[in-house]
């Protein structure tokens, strides 16, 4: 195939077909939206390991250095409801891509300063930029995967792609050991500027591939199309379902978004406190245990974390994302409770495992919330990107629970309070039948792989006027890289 750079621009009324590629037309754009994966989760890696570094280099206090993870989560609903929404629905994705790391790019510069000036402000301002630049990469990244192919395979695909983010997480705090707190000394931040050089001069590079690359758009208009299809009860002679007429709802009628999006805001406030005091965690509940072994502990641990998330992705392909989003938050509850109350090796395990349990919660809320979101997918993704915020409320309170307590194993009692209140839609979206029925049009069930992802070459008669005033949508554009 050659390298053919696509457009800048699509209108969001067009149908570009994009969204009925096959699993092997889709294979290209989607390994190239992947990398921002691994970059946001080496990213977070980094951030969860620097809040212990900055506590020892910076002598800051644990509540203080949860400052980082407020300005990091705290920054994607800056970007997710503002900028980030309006380039995606007015330019696409491919430019929200582009925007993103060039923001992320900006604010991995800033960082170089801030060491010099050794200025836990500067780092947080730094870190904001960053977080702005990764929420505009969330908010265009993760709906793409959700739609780019099969809805049969979303939640996979989805799952798959956020455990190489999970590999990236690994390797953060891996090389944040044997960087951040050896070599040059724990006290010294010339390692974390030009880490974060070499982080600038990545995406930078990045973001040029990504104005060359064939990326596929997939407009609000594609989007509507594709929901009409997947409600539809009628099939034509091959058995393919045909778009029937379906109640055009406004967005504030789907409450089952708001539901996810509610959820998700607690779930990774949870997710993001845990994981930033889990160096906290081992070094106070384990006796002996260094900074330095605490973060290798935590890429232990985040292994654990990548590998539930390759598993949670192949069980999917046997069991509903609903029901199996439902047994791995409910062993969240578990362990964390138990985390809580045990010291020693047993503590650590039981951390491990929330991090195991906890690595296909984000993805599955994610993509169950949009499903049937029709032309407000795109909309909708930014709402639940912008639940990321948790990140930035939680973490700070169970930082102040650990001073008052001196104790961060009793303050894990915080996340899981919050992990508790999330836990609502996992058992929502399997009790009710309204939330059921529609993340299971989707599902594939009883459906070929063909039929679930409505491939374009079997879908010449939708094309037709009469099926295309069904649909309410204009007539589709050529695909502007047919070749994929």
């Amino acid at each position: 195939m050659a390298f053919k750079r696509s457009p800048l621009k699509m209108r969001d009324d067009q149908v570009t077909n994009a969204s009925d590629l096959t699993v092997r037309q889709s294979l290209i754009p989607l390994c190239l939206v992947t990398i921002l994966f691994f970059l946001w989760g080496f990213a977070y890696g980094l951030l969860d390991v620097l809040n212990k570094h900055f506590q020892v280099a910076l002598d800051i206090s644990r509540a203080r250095s949860s400052g980082l993870q407020a300005a990091y989560f705290g920054a994607y609903p800056v970007a997710a409801l503002t900028f980030a929404s309006y380039i995606l629905r007015r330019w696409g994705y491919k430019a929200t891509f582009m925007t993103g790391l060039c923001i992320y790019g900006i604010g991995a510069l800033l960082f170089w300063p801030a060491a010099v000036k050794r200025s836990f402000g500067g780092f947080c301002g730094a870190t904001f930029i960053i977080g702005t630049g990764l929420g505009s990469l969330e908010s265009a990244a993760n709906p793409y995967l959700a739609v780019c192919g099969p809805p049969k395979y979303a939640d996979m695909r989805l799952n798959l792609a956020q455990a190489v983010q999970a590999i990236g997480v690994v390797v953060g705090p891996v090389l944040a050991s044997q960087v951040f707190f050896k070599g040059l000394g724990e006290n010294n931040l010339q390692s974390v500027q030009w880490v974060y050089l070499g982080i600038a001069t990545f995406v930078f590079a990045l973001a040029v591939v990504f104005f060359f690359a064939p990326i596929p758009e997939i407009t609000d208009a594609d989007m509507e199309r594709q929901a009409q299809i997947m409600a539809g009860n009628k099939t034509s002679e091959g058995g393919i379902s045909l778009p029937q007429e379906r109640e055009a709802k406004p967005i504030t009628s789907h409450w089952s978004l708001f539901w996810a999006t509610g959820s998700q805001f607690c779930y990774v406030g949870a997710q993001v406190a845990v994981a930033g005091y889990f160096v906290n965690y081992v070094t106070e509940v384990r006796k002996g245990t260094t900074n330095s072994m605490g973060a290798n502990f935590l890429a232990i641990a985040q292994g654990c974390f990548a590998i539930g998330r390759f598993l949670g992705a192949g069980i999917m392909k046997f069991i509903l994302p609903r029901k199996v989003l439902l047994i791995y938050f409910s062993g969240i509850i578990l362990f964390q409770a138990l985390a809580v109350g045990l010291r020693g090796n047993a503590g650590l395990a039981m951390m491990s495992l929330v991090l195991f349990s906890e690595s296909i919660c984000f993805p599955t809320m994610f993509t169950l919330g949009i499903k049937g979101l029709g032309k407000h997918t795109k909309r909708g993704a930014t709402f639940i990107v912008s639940s990321i915020i948790g990140g930035a409320v939680v973490p700070p309170l169970l930082g102040v629970a650990a001073d008052r307590f001196n104790d961060t194993g009793r303050a894990m009692v915080v996340p899981l309070a919050f992990f508790l209140v999330g836990w609502s839609y996992p058992i929502a979206v399997n009790a009710l039948p309204a939330l059921r029925s529609v993340v299971d049009e989707y599902s594939g069930q009883g459906m070929t792989d063909q039929e679930a992802g409505v491939p374009k070459e079997k879908l010449k008669g939708l094309n037709s006027p009469s099926v295309e005033d069904d649909i309410g949508v204009p007539q589709q554009a050529p695909l502007h890289n047919e070749k994929l």
